[in-house]
């Protein structure tokens, strides 16, 4: 009897003690865009919070602009965000710093042209209705796409529109085009053509990437955790490049993702193709971080000379932090 009892009180102690950790678990708000990437597996498995010990409250975002004003206001700790935006929030000076790329986009953003629209080359979509989410990094590569062309944004009808409502508006006949990405790209493929891809405007001069960004005083008190966070998300996307043929459509991987996304099983394989995950190895060479503040820089004095902002800094430096990727990869 009396062992039992010792037995129960120790258990009873584990139990207050796993429950006290539990209760002083510091919660983080991250944003995610939900993209079908290798990261939803880690996501899945709460690999992050078991790297961290954060309480992680994920909230999924469609635009790159409702990021930027989460982050603004102090609502988001860590976050996803595209480069174009990344430009317009670092222009504007909200307090965030690019720590690591989530990828960087191919044919997973493209502008896709509707079957009949009478658009079969990149000059003919002076005077169609494209849609796109202004502000976003499709934004920036479809202005890249019309400065190409030879064209002003003028001689396009631009219209801007969230994904879903692109979707909507495909299957109604109102817009020409749009540039976007999955899964509506997708969807909108079963009547449409793949006109230009934002691997093709990358080798324009319009580079486009999805980054993390964290506020500035989150990542100086959580610098260790943020470490162990952007590891997490290496050894995610080193796992899918180890082996990408394994990664089918019946495959654990695979179905995590569809569980996190929504994305149908069979689509996702050519989705993850569009784009490009960079091992954080490499990341930290004068190619990626290290050449990061001018490409902000060069698509900053871009958006503004677009009239889409105001003002630009002289210099990004402050808005990327390679410090937290050196310390992952030492």
């Amino acid at each position: 009897m009396f062992r039992k009892l010792i037995t129960l009180v120790a258990g009873a102690s584990i139990g207050v003690v796993a429950f006290a950790a539990a209760a002083t678990a510091q919660t983080v708000v991250i944003g995610q865009f939900g993209n079908p990437t290798p990261m939803q597996v880690a996501v899945s498995e709460q690999m992050f919070e078991k790297a961290t010990g954060w309480d992680i409250e994920w909230r999924k975002f469609s635009s790159g602009t409702d990021v930027i004003a989460a982050m603004a206001a102090g609502d988001l700790d860590v976050a996803e965000l595209g480069s174009s935006p990344l430009a317009i929030a670092a222009s504007q000076g909200v307090e965030l710093q690019l720590f690591m790329l989530a990828q960087v986009i191919g044919e997973a953003e493209s502008l896709i042209v509707r079957d009949g629209s009478g658009i079969e080359s990149l000059a003919d979509i002076k005077g169609k209705r494209i849609a796109v989410p202004v502000g976003s990094t499709a934004h920036f590569s479809l202005m890249g796409a019309i400065q190409q062309a030879g064209l002003s944004e003028s001689d396009v009808n631009i219209i801007n529109m969230p994904p879903d409502q692109i979707a909507a508006a495909w299957s109604q006949g109102s817009i020409d085009g749009a540039f976007i990405w999955q899964p509506v790209q997708s969807e909108i493929l079963k009547t449409g053509t793949l006109l230009v891809g934002g691997d093709q405007t990358a080798e324009w001069g319009f580079p486009t990437f999805d980054g993390w960004v964290v506020n500035q005083g989150f990542a100086a008190e959580n610098a260790d955790s943020l470490v162990k966070f952007a590891q997490v998300m290496d050894e995610a996307n080193r796992a899918y490049l180890d082996n990408p043929s394994a990664w089918t459509p019946d495959s654990s991987e695979i179905k995590a993702i569809a569980s996190q996304t929504g994305a149908d099983v069979s689509q996702i394989p050519n989705i993850l193709k569009g784009f490009a995950f960079i091992p954080l190895s490499d990341q930290v060479s004068a190619t990626w971080l290290g050449s990061a503040p001018a490409t902000i820089k060069a698509t900053a004095d871009f958006l503004k000379a677009a009239g889409r902002i105001d003002n630009t800094a002289d210099d990004y430096s402050a808005f990327v932090n390679k410090d937290v990727a050196n310390s992952a990869i030492e």
